[in-house]
């Protein structure tokens, strides 16, 4: 009885470690999170990795962002770490059960987990060996589980930094128009005073394009959302942000063609609002709301004017932007406030929250 349920609990190991890297890393599309020892993973090392952060914030920012970077890169080599595990405690209990039918015989649970290395690797040094079919199944899957795990990981990888790259690119373009931290008011003034206004509705399709990789990308491979970015002051979240509120800055106070805004508008707020649900990010939301003051907006409207924008002549724009700004504002600062971002113009611009 003992035996069986040792392969029992060695069948579950293997199913589950399976059926997490399937969700992980093949499937293409946001997954659940029960039963997925990767997400629990996740969660509890981010749980901790800002906490040590925090000791070296006050001290030294850029050792804290250094550290911070270094959370999604530990995570990945810690998952493949913690799959090999799983199946090799797997593979042990089932060869542990099985030990009566091994060459010469398995006398401890610690034997069982060397054949079981052994064969998952593909080393095969034959001082133990399987007398029966069963035992010789299981031996040959061990080592096809091996085999495969770091095929579909290495894919897996390259998948990632593949995503990563597109995504940094578009974040330093964007930082180029609007300044580094970015903003969006910035980037309509920098527009502005560049002479290149006529160019804004081509930068939005493009970013349309990339708020719709984001949005995929980062729920297919949520690892992603905690790469940061290779530049100070640049974030996917801050650029997001800055699209966004560029955006809404045309549609409600600039005079401007406002079709390409409307549409980045759309899916990016979109995208911040599905991210942040994902991410359980709503834990860290500030007020709701627009984010700013009325101060804010006007001394925005101010710098836009004085960078040579015409603004709407009329008395609605602050209440059309509130409006508008409301329906991602805390979505932004979530994600901000959990990703623990460094604060932007009107992203965060309190103290991070603490976790």
């Amino acid at each position: 009885m003992d035996r069986v349920a040792l392969v029992i609990v060695g069948v579950l190991f293997i199913a589950l470690t399976f059926n997490d890297v399937f969700q992980s890393v093949i499937v293409p599309r946001s997954v659940g999170r029960r039963l997925r020892a990767s997400y629990y993973n996740a969660r509890a090392l981010w749980w901790t990795w800002p906490r040590l952060a925090r000791f070296i914030r006050g001290r030294d920012p850029y050792k804290r962002e250094n550290f911070l970077a270094a959370f999604a890169p530990f995570y990945l080599i810690l998952n493949l770490v913690l799959w090999s595990l799983m199946l090799l405690i797997g593979y042990g209990a089932i060869f542990y059960a099985l030990r009566s039918q091994m060459r010469p015989e398995l006398r401890t649970f610690g034997e069982a987990l060397y054949f079981a290395g052994s064969s998952f690797l593909t080393i095969g040094f034959g001082d133990f060996v399987g007398s029966t079919g069963i035992t010789r199944m299981f031996s040959l899957l061990a080592g096809a589980s091996g085999f495969g795990l770091v095929s579909i990981t290495t894919a897996y990888l390259f998948a990632v930094f593949g995503s990563f790259q597109t995504r940094e690119q578009f974040v330093v373009s964007v930082a180029a128009r609007a300044g580094s931290p970015p903003s969006g008011v910035a980037l309509l003034a920098i527009a502005a005073r560049a002479g290149v206004v006529r160019d804004l509705p081509s930068l939005m399709r493009g970013a349309e394009s990339w708020c719709a990789s984001l949005m995929e990308t980062h729920l297919a491979y949520p690892v992603l959302a905690y790469f940061r970015s290779s530049h100070d002051s640049q974030s996917w979240v801050g650029t997001l942000g800055t699209l966004l509120d560029a955006s809404v800055l045309l549609m409600t106070t600039v005079e401007s063609d406002v079709g390409e805004a409307a549409i980045l508008y759309n899916i990016g707020q979109h995208a911040a609002r599905d991210l942040a649900t994902y991410f359980s990010a709503h834990g860290f939301e500030f007020a709701p709301g627009p984010g700013i003051t009325r101060e804010q907006f006007t001394q925005a409207c101010t710098d836009l004017s004085a960078a040579g924008l015409r603004l709407r002549e009329d008395n609605t724009a602050w209440e059309r932007f509130v409006s508008m700004r409301s329906t991602y504002a805390g979505y932004l600062n979530a994600l901000a406030g959990f990703f623990q971002i460094p604060p932007l113009q009107w992203i965060s611009e309190k103290e991070l929250p603490k976790f």
